[in-house]
């Protein structure tokens, strides 16, 4: 079913209608432009599990704000979804605030340790980089988490309510006992193989008594110490920066293998950030994101305005249509691979990099006949950067929240690979972010690479928690996911679903997924088998939303190096506002999530 939004409707007639143009079109240079939007719905909120879906929607129908609503949000994601997100994590969150037609960015990314050295993740022995699991699964992993006084600064900003009641309803789910869900039981199956036994917390929350056995699909799984740690919080919003938990979370960083040098002083100094969001049009819309360290607004963007130089409306869902998808993807990825670092560190130029004469210049090495076949990065700027040697890790949690004053959040949060670091204190999971740095300092040429570790500093994140605004600056829809680096190609699919290929929220979620990054692209396929996959999650997505043999066969035909894959998994999740105002959720069915409207 094709979306009747007038909107979107005016769009598509703004666009081409010739499908077989083989070169670059000329885009329209327009400035961002946001607008005060007039709010004609009591609410909703999407996320990633029923059950914090409606924790979020009861503080929505209490009187919150969509702030509010996201705390309970997050607080219920570190119960039920510890694969995924949770209090000892970060976060980028962006708002929208249609009072003042503004749009902010919030930033609780982790941070590096002060005793932080460039060579932390290198084999002292061999000087290669550490292996995966070593890495991950070590105290050297954890940086600062940042994702709850992230969220306490947006509340000091639009929260509607008293700071803790937004926790109530994680506590009581932790107190009595949730079941664990049928992604939760598969991911601890599968990295139950591996280290999760090894920390002793981990070992007696996510393993039967045998101590072997992870925990099965609708165990009843209560965490009292969780529900004191909210407690903490509701009482001081830093209870995990000070304190008696901080203490907790030095012990378990600072236990062997690799401990980390992770201290009370650099959990006191930490402060999250929040500056003027990401904004840049796409035909007439506008297009909000996260700043860097984030570089997947970054980089979403510069697909998009890659693409805009495209008929793509015209080209739909077809052969063509996905190889200049892929095409932008590579050249976007090269990008944001070399340049992007935390700004705090490293000049990022997303001005320069997001230019449409640049970008255009991209845009003309796009072949509709071949793929290429070495992508470089461009040269946006006069800085030289060496050539990115950063490691990634599939995980993370996307929500959104619209409430009945027009407020927008859109956050993405993370412990970064499934269960973070496998390491457990106070409740919930330490994060493995400070793997997302570049393993190594300077490339083979000795130039100095972005994402090199620092004291102090951010890593690179993937998340691309966005918001769309129509030509007339209105707000139209939020969108982001989770996915390691394949957030970018996620969130990016889904924009171009809804605007370019007139889909419904939902329609555009169900596209099949496909990622181009590096020279090889990986295709959520359908009609493969069990043994030619390795994915961590339960289920055979791909069967439902993936792209057909043939389509994937014409992608092979234009040289395209296919990875197929039974699914790659997504967590979108959409609010959709309509001319009238009403609210249309959509949740990825690759998950567990769901869209729920407020009273």
């Amino acid at each position: 079913m094709k979306l009747f939004s007038a909107l979107l409707v005016s769009t598509a007639l703004m666009l081409s209608a010739c499908a077989q143009s083989q070169a670059p079109q000329e885009a329209k240079s327009s400035e961002p432009k946001i607008a005060k939007t007039e709010a004609k719905s009591p609410g909703m909120v999407a996320a990633a599990n029923p059950l914090a879906t409606q924790a979020g929607v009861d503080i929505l129908n209490a009187g919150g704000s969509a702030v509010d609503a996201a705390i309970a949000v997050q607080a219920m994601l570190g119960l039920v979804e510890p694969q995924s997100s949770g209090l000892g994590g970060g976060a980028f969150m962006v708002i929208y605030d249609p009072k003042t037609a503004k749009v902010w960015a919030y930033n609780g990314r982790e941070t590096a340790p002060a005793a932080a050295t460039p060579d932390m993740f290198l084999d002292p022995e061999t000087g290669e980089p550490l292996r995966r699991f070593s890495g991950i699964a070590s105290g050297i992993s954890t940086g600062v988490p940042g994702a709850v006084v992230m969220l306490h600064m947006g509340f000091q900003d639009y929260g509607k309510m008293e700071w803790g009641p937004q926790m109530d309803a994680a506590i009581k789910t932790a107190e009595e006992g949730f079941a664990v869900s049928p992604r939760m039981a598969g991911i601890t199956a599968r990295m139950g193989r591996f280290v999760l036994k090894n920390n002793k917390n981990a070992r007696e929350y996510f393993y039967l008594e045998d101590g072997v056995t992870t925990i099965p699909e609708g165990f009843i799984r209560d965490n009292q110490p969780y529900a004191e740690t909210l407690r903490a919080l509701q009482k001081n919003p830093r209870a995990l920066l000070e304190g008696p938990i901080a203490e907790e979370i030095i012990r378990i960083v600072q236990e062997e293998p690799l401990p980390g040098s992770l201290t009370l002083e650099d959990m006191a100094k930490y402060q999250p950030e929040k500056t003027k969001a990401l904004c840049s049009t796409y035909r007439e819309h506008t297009i909000c994101g996260a700043q860097p360290p984030s570089s997947g607004p970054v980089a979403v963007q510069s697909i998009l305005r890659t693409l805009e130089n495209f008929d793509m409306a015209a080209l739909g869902q077809s052969a063509e249509g996905w190889h200049t998808f892929a095409e932008a993807s590579f050249l976007a990825y090269a990008d944001r691979d070399k340049y992007v670092g935390d700004p705090d560190f490293v000049e990022v130029e997303t001005g320069l990099m997001l230019d449409k004469d640049y970008l255009k210049s991209r845009a003309a090495l796009i072949s509709m006949d071949t793929s290429m076949t070495d992508v470089k990065a461009g040269n946006p700027s006069a800085f030289l950067r060496g050539k990115d040697a950063t490691p990634d890790n599939p995980g993370t949690s996307h929500f959104t929240v619209v409430d009945s004053d027009g407020l927008v959040v859109s956050m993405t949060t993370t412990v970064e690979a499934p269960f973070g670091s496998q390491r457990m204190a106070a409740g919930f999971m330490l994060n493995n972010e400070l793997t997302d740095f570049s393993f190594r300092a300077v490339d083979k040429e000795g130039l100095p690479i972005a994402n090199a570790v620092a004291p102090g500093k951010r890593p690179r994140s993937s998340m691309a928690p966005s918001i769309i605004f129509n030509p007339e600056g209105e707000f139209l829809f939020s969108t982001g996911s989770p996915g390691g680096n394949s957030i970018i190609a996620f969130t990016a699919k889904s924009i171009i679903g809804i605007l370019d290929w007139g889909l419904t929220p939902q329609e555009a979620i169900d596209l099949p997924n496909l990622i181009a990054r590096n020279g090889r692209v990986s295709v959520e396929a359908k009609g493969i088998k069990d043994e030619e996959t390795d994915e961590i999650d339960r289920g055979s997505p791909g069967e439902t939303f993936g792209m057909s043999p043939e389509l994937v066969a014409a992608l092979e035909a234009k040289g395209h190096k296919v990875r197929r894959s039974k699914g790659e998994f997504s967590g979108l999740h959409i609010i959709y506002r309509n001319p009238d105002g009403s609210l249309i959720g959509a949740a990825d069915p690759r998950r567990e999530g769901t869209a729920v409207a407020a009273n």
